[in-house]
Protein backbone atom coordinates (compact mmCIF):
# COMPACT_ATOMS: atom_id res chain seq x y z
CA UNK A 1 0.00 0.00 0.00
CA UNK A 2 2.78 2.41 0.93
CA UNK A 3 4.65 1.51 -2.27
CA UNK A 4 1.53 2.21 -4.34
CA UNK A 5 1.13 5.61 -2.67
CA UNK A 6 4.76 6.49 -3.42
CA UNK A 7 4.29 5.40 -7.02
CA UNK A 8 1.23 7.61 -7.47
CA UNK A 9 2.83 10.65 -5.83
CA UNK A 10 4.86 11.92 -8.86
CA UNK A 11 1.90 11.97 -11.29
CA UNK A 12 -0.26 13.68 -8.66
CA UNK A 13 2.40 16.34 -8.13
CA UNK A 14 2.75 16.80 -11.89
CA UNK A 15 -1.04 17.17 -12.24
CA UNK A 16 -1.13 19.70 -9.39
CA UNK A 17 1.63 21.75 -11.04
CA UNK A 18 -0.24 21.78 -14.37
CA UNK A 19 -3.47 22.88 -12.69
CA UNK A 20 -1.60 25.56 -10.74
CA UNK A 21 -0.01 26.92 -13.93
CA UNK A 22 -3.42 26.83 -15.64
CA UNK A 23 -4.93 28.75 -12.72
CA UNK A 24 -2.22 31.42 -12.89
CA UNK A 25 -2.44 31.73 -16.66
CA UNK A 26 -6.25 32.04 -16.65
CA UNK A 27 -6.13 34.62 -13.87
CA UNK A 28 -3.61 36.62 -15.90
CA UNK A 29 -5.79 36.50 -19.02
CA UNK A 30 -8.81 37.45 -16.88
CA UNK A 31 -11.35 36.47 -19.54
CA UNK A 32 -13.41 33.52 -18.30
CA UNK A 33 -15.33 33.23 -21.58
CA UNK A 34 -12.01 32.40 -23.31
CA UNK A 35 -9.98 30.61 -20.63
CA UNK A 36 -11.73 29.86 -17.32
CA UNK A 37 -9.73 28.79 -14.29
CA UNK A 38 -9.94 25.21 -12.95
CA UNK A 39 -11.75 26.56 -9.89
CA UNK A 40 -14.36 28.25 -12.08
CA UNK A 41 -14.84 25.04 -14.09
CA UNK A 42 -15.35 22.95 -10.95
CA UNK A 43 -17.80 25.52 -9.57
CA UNK A 44 -19.74 25.54 -12.85
CA UNK A 45 -19.74 21.74 -12.94
CA UNK A 46 -21.35 21.72 -9.50
CA UNK A 47 -23.93 24.33 -10.54
CA UNK A 48 -24.85 22.33 -13.66
CA UNK A 49 -24.75 18.93 -11.96
CA UNK A 50 -28.46 18.20 -12.36
CA UNK A 51 -28.77 18.51 -16.17
CA UNK A 52 -25.28 17.13 -16.74
CA UNK A 53 -25.64 13.99 -14.62
CA UNK A 54 -29.31 13.24 -15.16
CA UNK A 55 -29.77 14.09 -18.86
CA UNK A 56 -26.62 14.67 -20.87
CA UNK A 57 -24.16 12.21 -19.33
CA UNK A 58 -26.56 9.23 -19.73
CA UNK A 59 -27.18 10.24 -23.36
CA UNK A 60 -23.46 10.34 -24.12
CA UNK A 61 -22.81 7.07 -22.29
CA UNK A 62 -25.58 5.36 -24.26
CA UNK A 63 -23.97 6.44 -27.54
CA UNK A 64 -20.51 5.49 -26.29
CA UNK A 65 -21.54 2.08 -24.97
CA UNK A 66 -23.51 1.09 -28.06
CA UNK A 67 -20.82 2.37 -30.41
CA UNK A 68 -18.09 0.57 -28.47
CA UNK A 69 -20.00 -2.73 -28.50
CA UNK A 70 -20.55 -2.51 -32.26
CA UNK A 71 -16.89 -1.54 -32.79
CA UNK A 72 -15.72 -4.51 -30.70
CA UNK A 73 -17.88 -6.93 -32.66
CA UNK A 74 -16.88 -5.43 -36.01
CA UNK A 75 -13.20 -5.06 -35.14
CA UNK A 76 -12.83 -8.57 -33.73
CA UNK A 77 -14.74 -10.04 -36.65
CA UNK A 78 -12.53 -8.29 -39.20
CA UNK A 79 -9.36 -9.25 -37.29
CA UNK A 80 -10.34 -12.92 -37.18
CA UNK A 81 -11.32 -12.88 -40.85
CA UNK A 82 -8.03 -11.27 -41.92
CA UNK A 83 -6.02 -13.70 -39.83
CA UNK A 84 -7.95 -16.71 -41.11
CA UNK A 85 -7.64 -15.84 -44.81
CA UNK A 86 -4.65 -14.05 -46.40
CA UNK A 87 -6.87 -13.23 -49.37
CA UNK A 88 -9.40 -11.52 -47.12
CA UNK A 89 -6.60 -9.62 -45.45
CA UNK A 90 -5.39 -8.28 -48.80
CA UNK A 91 -8.94 -7.25 -49.68
CA UNK A 92 -10.04 -5.80 -46.33
CA UNK A 93 -6.89 -4.10 -45.06
CA UNK A 94 -6.90 -1.23 -47.62
CA UNK A 95 -10.62 -0.64 -46.97
CA UNK A 96 -10.05 -0.51 -43.20
CA UNK A 97 -7.21 1.97 -43.62
CA UNK A 98 -9.16 4.07 -46.12
CA UNK A 99 -12.05 4.37 -43.66
CA UNK A 100 -9.76 6.36 -41.36
CA UNK A 101 -9.01 8.96 -44.02
CA UNK A 102 -12.61 10.19 -43.96
CA UNK A 103 -12.79 13.49 -42.03
CA UNK A 104 -15.15 12.92 -39.12
CA UNK A 105 -16.38 16.51 -39.10
CA UNK A 106 -17.32 16.14 -42.77
CA UNK A 107 -19.15 12.82 -42.55
CA UNK A 108 -20.97 13.42 -39.24
CA UNK A 109 -23.42 16.01 -40.69
CA UNK A 110 -24.24 13.53 -43.45
CA UNK A 111 -25.07 10.89 -40.83
CA UNK A 112 -27.42 13.41 -39.23
CA UNK A 113 -29.11 13.99 -42.62
CA UNK A 114 -29.42 10.24 -43.23
CA UNK A 115 -30.47 9.08 -39.76
CA UNK A 116 -31.80 12.23 -38.09
CA UNK A 117 -30.96 13.59 -34.65
CA UNK A 118 -31.50 10.23 -32.94
CA UNK A 119 -28.87 8.01 -31.41
CA UNK A 120 -27.77 6.17 -34.55
CA UNK A 121 -26.09 9.11 -36.29
CA UNK A 122 -23.82 9.54 -33.23
CA UNK A 123 -23.26 5.80 -32.90
CA UNK A 124 -22.03 5.60 -36.49
CA UNK A 125 -19.53 8.40 -35.87
CA UNK A 126 -18.27 6.50 -32.82
CA UNK A 127 -17.97 3.22 -34.75
CA UNK A 128 -16.14 4.91 -37.62
CA UNK A 129 -13.53 6.29 -35.23
CA UNK A 130 -13.21 3.23 -32.95
CA UNK A 131 -13.21 -0.01 -34.91
CA UNK A 132 -9.90 0.67 -36.68
CA UNK A 133 -7.53 0.41 -33.67
CA UNK A 134 -9.36 -2.71 -32.50
CA UNK A 135 -9.06 -4.39 -35.89
CA UNK A 136 -5.41 -3.58 -36.51
CA UNK A 137 -4.18 -4.22 -32.96
CA UNK A 138 -5.96 -7.56 -32.54
CA UNK A 139 -4.82 -8.65 -36.01
CA UNK A 140 -1.24 -7.90 -34.98
CA UNK A 141 -1.87 -9.91 -31.82
CA UNK A 142 -2.85 -12.95 -33.85
CA UNK A 143 0.26 -12.56 -36.00
CA UNK A 144 2.48 -12.36 -32.91
CA UNK A 145 2.06 -16.08 -32.27
CA UNK A 146 5.46 -17.76 -32.51
CA UNK A 147 5.94 -19.97 -35.55
CA UNK A 148 7.78 -22.58 -33.46
CA UNK A 149 4.76 -23.06 -31.20
CA UNK A 150 2.44 -23.42 -34.18
CA UNK A 151 4.72 -25.97 -35.82
CA UNK A 152 4.99 -27.91 -32.55
CA UNK A 153 1.23 -28.26 -32.28
CA UNK A 154 1.02 -29.25 -35.93
CA UNK A 155 3.46 -32.11 -35.29
CA UNK A 156 1.03 -33.39 -32.63
CA UNK A 157 -1.80 -33.36 -35.15
CA UNK A 158 -3.47 -30.12 -34.12
CA UNK A 159 -5.95 -28.70 -36.61
CA UNK A 160 -6.25 -25.03 -37.50
CA UNK A 161 -8.97 -24.36 -34.90
CA UNK A 162 -6.82 -25.90 -32.15
CA UNK A 163 -3.91 -23.63 -33.07
CA UNK A 164 -6.18 -20.60 -33.12
CA UNK A 165 -7.75 -21.42 -29.76
CA UNK A 166 -4.65 -22.53 -27.85
CA UNK A 167 -1.98 -20.22 -29.27
CA UNK A 168 -3.37 -17.28 -31.21
CA UNK A 169 -6.11 -16.23 -28.81
CA UNK A 170 -3.80 -16.17 -25.74
CA UNK A 171 -1.20 -14.26 -27.77
CA UNK A 172 -3.82 -11.74 -28.89
CA UNK A 173 -5.37 -11.13 -25.45
CA UNK A 174 -2.83 -8.46 -24.33
CA UNK A 175 -3.25 -6.75 -27.70
CA UNK A 176 -7.03 -6.91 -27.31
CA UNK A 177 -6.95 -5.13 -23.95
CA UNK A 178 -4.54 -2.54 -25.33
CA UNK A 179 -6.98 -1.95 -28.20
CA UNK A 180 -9.90 -1.57 -25.80
CA UNK A 181 -7.95 0.93 -23.68
CA UNK A 182 -7.36 2.95 -26.85
CA UNK A 183 -10.93 2.53 -28.07
CA UNK A 184 -12.63 3.70 -24.87
CA UNK A 185 -11.47 7.36 -24.98
CA UNK A 186 -11.78 7.43 -28.78
CA UNK A 187 -15.39 6.23 -28.53
CA UNK A 188 -16.16 8.97 -26.00
CA UNK A 189 -14.57 11.54 -28.32
CA UNK A 190 -16.58 10.17 -31.24
CA UNK A 191 -19.83 10.43 -29.28
CA UNK A 192 -19.02 14.01 -28.24
CA UNK A 193 -18.17 15.00 -31.83
CA UNK A 194 -21.42 13.50 -33.11
CA UNK A 195 -23.38 15.36 -30.43
CA UNK A 196 -21.51 18.59 -31.11
CA UNK A 197 -22.41 18.52 -34.81
CA UNK A 198 -26.00 17.43 -34.48
CA UNK A 199 -27.94 16.34 -31.40
CA UNK A 200 -30.61 17.32 -28.92
CA UNK A 201 -28.87 15.97 -25.81
CA UNK A 202 -25.46 14.78 -24.67
CA UNK A 203 -22.32 16.37 -23.26
CA UNK A 204 -21.07 17.43 -26.69
CA UNK A 205 -24.38 19.15 -27.42
CA UNK A 206 -24.36 20.82 -24.00
CA UNK A 207 -20.80 22.10 -24.50
CA UNK A 208 -21.74 23.61 -27.86
CA UNK A 209 -24.80 25.26 -26.31
CA UNK A 210 -22.64 26.82 -23.59
CA UNK A 211 -20.28 28.13 -26.27
CA UNK A 212 -23.12 30.01 -27.96
CA UNK A 213 -23.75 31.68 -24.59
CA UNK A 214 -20.05 32.61 -24.18
CA UNK A 215 -19.94 30.54 -21.00
CA UNK A 216 -16.33 29.36 -20.96
CA UNK A 217 -16.63 27.42 -17.70
CA UNK A 218 -19.83 25.84 -19.01
CA UNK A 219 -17.97 24.70 -22.13
CA UNK A 220 -15.20 23.07 -20.10
CA UNK A 221 -17.47 21.47 -17.46
CA UNK A 222 -18.79 18.65 -19.72
CA UNK A 223 -15.28 18.21 -21.17
CA UNK A 224 -13.96 17.66 -17.64
CA UNK A 225 -16.75 15.16 -17.02
CA UNK A 226 -15.89 13.32 -20.25
CA UNK A 227 -12.23 13.12 -19.25
CA UNK A 228 -13.11 11.72 -15.82
CA UNK A 229 -15.38 9.07 -17.34
CA UNK A 230 -12.71 8.09 -19.88
CA UNK A 231 -10.05 7.72 -17.19
CA UNK A 232 -12.38 5.67 -14.99
CA UNK A 233 -13.39 3.36 -17.85
CA UNK A 234 -9.76 2.89 -18.93
CA UNK A 235 -8.79 2.06 -15.34
CA UNK A 236 -11.55 -0.57 -15.16
CA UNK A 237 -10.31 -2.16 -18.40
CA UNK A 238 -6.76 -2.17 -16.99
CA UNK A 239 -7.99 -3.88 -13.82
CA UNK A 240 -9.77 -6.54 -15.89
CA UNK A 241 -6.59 -7.03 -17.92
CA UNK A 242 -4.51 -7.62 -14.79
CA UNK A 243 -6.97 -10.27 -13.61
CA UNK A 244 -7.27 -12.09 -16.93
CA UNK A 245 -3.83 -11.70 -18.56
CA UNK A 246 -1.83 -12.78 -15.54
CA UNK A 247 1.16 -13.98 -17.55
CA UNK A 248 1.89 -10.50 -18.90
CA UNK A 249 3.46 -9.31 -15.64
CA UNK A 250 3.24 -6.02 -13.81
CA UNK A 251 4.58 -2.76 -15.17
Amino acid sequence: MRRACRGNLPPLIFLFVLLFLWQLGAMRVNAAYILPTPVQILRRLWELREPLFTVHLPATMAVTGLGLLISLALGLGLAVAMDWSPLLQKCLYPVVVASQTIPTTAIAPLFVLWFGYGIWSKVLVTVLMTFFPITITVCDGFRSARVEMVELLQTYGAVRWDIFRKIKIPCALPYFFSAVKMAVPISIIGAAIGEWLGAQSGLGYFSRRMMTQLDGAGVFAPILLLSAVAMLATALVGAAERRIVKWRGEN
